[in-house]
């Protein structure tokens, strides 16, 4: 009987060194330190450059004719960059200026030094990059969150903003089908600190096939830019407090107050935000335009930029 409990107490430990081995080389393989800005340069290629906005160093392109009497100003998501416009800048910039940039807690511009990431606070830096650039009228559109800080920008400021474009755009409290894993990460103090210094890239590659509406789609250079820019300095941690401190659809009640020309557009394969939700703008919003792609998600503008800045052209001209 003592052989026994012995080969098992032996089996037991020697199967504790095997997991602790396993769990080794995975933390060894997936450690993921911040980066510093200098290191991820490859992102900020011309014609980016860096203005001085509210203590931050903010990553911008500023594209097309500077005479443009009302800019375009597009606004991103959650945990994307300015370069989620680059299909709908590359068909707009002979013609238009289009002005986009990495909004605090993501992309090159990171962290806001103060950790402020109310709505307030977000429609406050829009204001100070347009005031930055002296524009003083201007077309501003944003996907998910970017949406969210649109509109509640351009209700706060009516007199600055010719038109607004919604794109899959927060607002409503939503019932999502499918939330990325990195984005339910970020909600969990325990797991959200281990991901502060542990980010497989895996991670990075099926949160953003969850939010296209053909996963295949999505490139290896994408889930790169994703990933290199999730750990520039400070972003991770940011991310969660941004999660903390703004709630789905707190400010929902004011959309009704919009009195501008608004284009709404919307995957119809949208799991994070779903269709119903762009219903409720179209509703809310006198006068509104709503357009929905049947084979999309919830970036539309990523996954297929030459259909959807097709009908944006329309409505700007």
């Amino acid at each position: 009987m003592n052989n026994i409990w012995k080969r098992l107490a032996k089996l037991t430990v020697g199967f504790l060194l095997f997991l602790l081995i396993v769990v080794a080389i995975y933390i060894g393989a997936t450690w993921a330190s911040d980066k510093p800005v200098s290191e991820l340069q490859r992102w900020a290629a011309p014609p980016s450059t860096f203005i001085d906005v509210l203590g931050m160093k903010v990553h911008l392109r500023d594209e097309g004719p500077k005479t443009d009497p009302h800019p375009l100003v597009l606004i991103h998501g959650t945990a994307s960059s300015l370069h989620t416009w680059d299909g709908w800048t590359e068909n707009l910039r002979s013609s238009r200026r289009v002005i986009r940039f990495d909004m605090p807690a993501f992309g090159l511009t990171g962290p806001s030094p103060d950790h402020n990431y109310s709505m307030d606070r977000y429609a406050e830096f829009v204001m100070a990059v347009l005031d930055h650039l002296e524009i003083k009228r201007s077309i501003i559109a944003g996907n998910s969150l970017g949406g969210n800080i649109a509109w509640y920008t351009a209700l706060k400021h009516p007199d600055r903003f010719e038109k607004l474009i919604l794109v899959d755009s927060g607002g409503y409290k939503a019932v999502s089908l499918s939330v990325p894993i990195a984005f339910r990460i970020a909600r969990i103090p325990i797991l959200r600190n281990i991901a502060n210094s542990i980010l497989p890239r895996n991670i990075i590659a099926s949160s953003l096939k969850n939010t296209y509406g053909d996963p295949s789609k999505v490139t290896e250079e994408q889930i790169d830019r994703y990933y290199d820019l999730a750990l520039r300095e400070g972003n991770r941690k940011a991310l969660g407090e941004r999660f903390q401190q703004m709630k789905p659809g707190e400010m929902e009640d004011r959309i009704r107050e919009l009195r501008i020309p608004t284009l709404i557009l919307w995957g119809k394969l949208d799991r994070l935000v779903p269709p119903e939700n762009a219903e409720r703008f179209h509703k809310d919003i006198p006068g509104s335009k709503l357009v929905f792609f049947d084979t999309l998600g919830h970036i539309p503008e990523e996954e297929d930029p030459v259909h959807t800045v097709e009908v944006v052209k329309d409505f700007i001209k």
